[in-house]
Parts: C-alpha cells; structure tokens; sequence
C-alpha cells in the first residue's frame, strides 16, 4: 500500500435492520445486518456521498488498512483514498459486504434467532435488486437522500445500474465498469459448472455444512479455480505462466507440472479458506437472474426510460467474460433515452481483472469523471 496516500487505518461499522425485507423470491428476512465502512467526511448538505458497490468476491473493506491486521489492505486501495481517482479529501465513500454475504452481514454462515442454528440452506436467494434495496435503507441510516454516485465493477456494476433504475431521484451519476446489461449463455454456463462444483461436493450437506462441523472445500476450491481463468485473459496468462515447468521437465503424471496449474490450485486453495461456499452460490445466482429488459419486453431501453443519472461506462479489451460489445449496448440504451453518457475502452491485457488493476489511462478516466463530479458540489 502506498503510505503517502492511504486513507490509513479504518473500522467496519454494523447497522441492524428490524423492518422486514421481502426478496424478490417472496421470501422475507424479518431482521437483518449490513457491516460497512465509511471514508472522508460527509459535507453539509450530504451531497457528496459516494457508494460502492462489490462483486462476486468482495466486502465492505474497500480500502485502508486495519489497526490489528495492518496487511489487510482493501480490495480499491489503489483507487480510493486521499488525492486518488475517488478523492477522500472530496468524497464521503460508503463500501458495504451485501446480504448473503460472509464478511460480517447477514448471510448463509449467520445464526437464524428463530433456530440458533446458521441459515445454511434456509437463507434465501438474493438478487441484485434485493441488495439495492437494503442499501437504500443504509443510506436512510446514514441520512443520504442522494448519491453523488454510486459506482460499481462487474456485479457491482449491475448494482449501480439497478441504483438508477429503482431510485432514478437518488443517484446523481453512476460509473458501470467491465460490466453487462446481463449475462450471456455462455457466462450463465461457467456459473452453474461452478456452483456444481460446490453442490456435489460429498461435504456440502445441501447448505448446510455448517452442522457438520466440515467445509466443502474441494468444491468451492474448484469454483473458483475455473472462475479464475474467467478473469484473465489468454495474453495475460501467457505472459505470466507460458508453458513454464517447475521442474523444467515432465513428469508424466497427474501432480502439479506446469506453473499455472501451481498458480490456480494455490487461488483455490486461498479462497476456500475464507470464503462461504453458500454465498458463493448466492452471488453467482444474483449474477444469473439480473436482467432488467425481462419485465420491459425484452427492450433494454425501455428498462432503462426512468433513469436521470448520467453515466460513465468502462470496458476492457481484453474482458471476455464481460466484453465491451456488453459495455457498448448500456451506452446504446442509455443514448437512446437521451441520458448523459461517457464511454471509454481502454486497451489492457489483464482480462476481466483489469477493472481492479492500476492502469494509468484507467485512472485518468475516472480521475477526469470525478473531478466533474466534485465541481457540483462545496466539501
């Protein structure tokens, strides 16, 4: 982390909710938590609040670093802090773990108090506009009645657009990067070999492992395995890995050769040690249901017809998985009812992940995006 302009040693907060949340299921969440964490200072008016919205693996610890777990960095450093593209000297910046998650909101891995045992295979499927709307009520929390913007990669920029879509009056701008309107076949597909991963893993138990005092490891490990070669592109992992040997020779066996496959066993094993298997399939299933053109004839314009936030939208070129031919129909949609909208492409070779990459034209845009931003606004 780069000292000279952390944001510096931060505390995750909790906010209960005793009003009942309905899920798009029909399911209700009688009580629930949210853990967040906040940076900068919140100007007068309260205009100058910014949220932050996570994908699949991500939390509420966005940036900085933890007095006890000074290595614990957040997921955004190298994009939020002080004099940084969301500029904390300007910017009250609000980063949350959604529901269903397991960084310390309510989730899967949490006790249900009507059993005092996890939900496990009880809690119910969460969709981005379920997340939307219990985020909505952390900003009454904090006394937001509008986002400067709402910001968001890859699912996290579903949620961004599902922002301007619910609360049109509530979101100033929002920035969708290395995004999609909704998923393709293709994506649904490596989602539902992953989540088969988890779900015939002997040690799942069907949700709920957790009484069984035993982790699905295997599966989860394999989720991500596969999820991983998603993110980045071919060059990337050429460039990388190559066919490089560990040994430099073959062994002809079925152990670990080739120094990829050393790479992507060690990204499995890392991840099923802290992550939830059930929010794993939670996320992946929040990620396969949205699609806003369903309920709007299938017409993503029509969909879009309530928004008044103006947009900035971010692909990469080298982002397979969310292309920029996806990125390009928002733009399309968003023009044709008449909404402000940026677009840039901006060439990399780091595949999907590069929207969490420190690329220098990357940042110019958002820097240049924000600045903009701030100028409609006193700190």
């Amino acid at each position: 982390m780069d000292e000279s302009n952390s944001i510096g040693i931060v505390t995750a907060q909790r906010a209960q909710f005793d009003t009942p949340l309905t899920f798009r299921s029909g399911a209700v969440l009688p009580r629930y938590e949210l853990v967040y964490e906040t940076y900068g200072k919140l100007n007068a008016d309260k205009s100058n609040a910014i949220l932050i919205c996570h994908a699949l693996s991500g939390h509420h610890h966005v940036a900085g670093t933890y007095a006890d777990q000074p290595k614990n960095v957040g997921w955004w450093d190298n994009m939020i802090g002080p004099g940084k593209p969301i500029d904390t000297d300007r910017f009250f910046v609000v980063g949350l773990n959604n529901l269903g998650g397991c960084h310390g909101s309510t989730g899967p891995s949490s006790i249900d108090p009507q059993t005092g045992k996890p939900y496990g295979s009880s809690f119910p499927v969460v969709t981005v506009e379920d997340w939307v709307e219990s985020q909505a009520r952390l900003a009454d929390l904090l006394g937001i009645k509008q986002f400067a913007a709402v910001i968001g990669g890859s699912l996290g920029g579903m949620q961004a657009m599902q922002w301007s879509i619910a609360f049109p009056e509530r979101v100033r701008h929002v920035l969708a990067i290395a995004t999609a309107p909704r998923l393709t076949t293709e994506n649904i597909a490596f989602n539902d070999v992953a989540r088969n991963a988890i779900l015939t893993d002997p040690d799942f138990h069907g949700g709920d492992f957790y009484q069984h005092g035993v982790v699905p490891t295997r599966g989860l490990r394999l989720a991500r395995m596969l999820g991983h070669i998603t993110y980045l592109s071919d060059d990337a992992m050429a460039g990388k890995f190559g066919r490089g040997l560990r040994s430099g020779e073959y062994k002809y066996g079925y152990d670990v050769e080739f120094e990829v496959e050393s790479y992507l066993r060690y990204q499995g094993d890392k991840f099923a040690a802290y992550f939830d298997a059930n929010t794993y399939l939670l996320m992946t299933k929040a990620l396969d249901y949205f699609d806003p053109a369903r309920e709007a004839g299938d017409e993503l314009a029509r969909a879009f017809a309530p928004i008044k936030a103006d947009f900035l939208v971010v692909s990469f070129s080298s982002d397979w998985r969310f292309s920029p031919q996806r990125s390009r129909e928002i733009v399309k949609a968003l023009l044709h009812n008449r909404r402000n909208v940026s677009y840039a492409e901006i060439t990399s070779t780091h595949g999907h992940d590069s929207f969490l990459m420190q690329h220098q034209q990357y940042f110019d845009v958002m820097r240049a995006y924000l600045d903009n931003v701030a100028r409609e606004f006193s700190v």
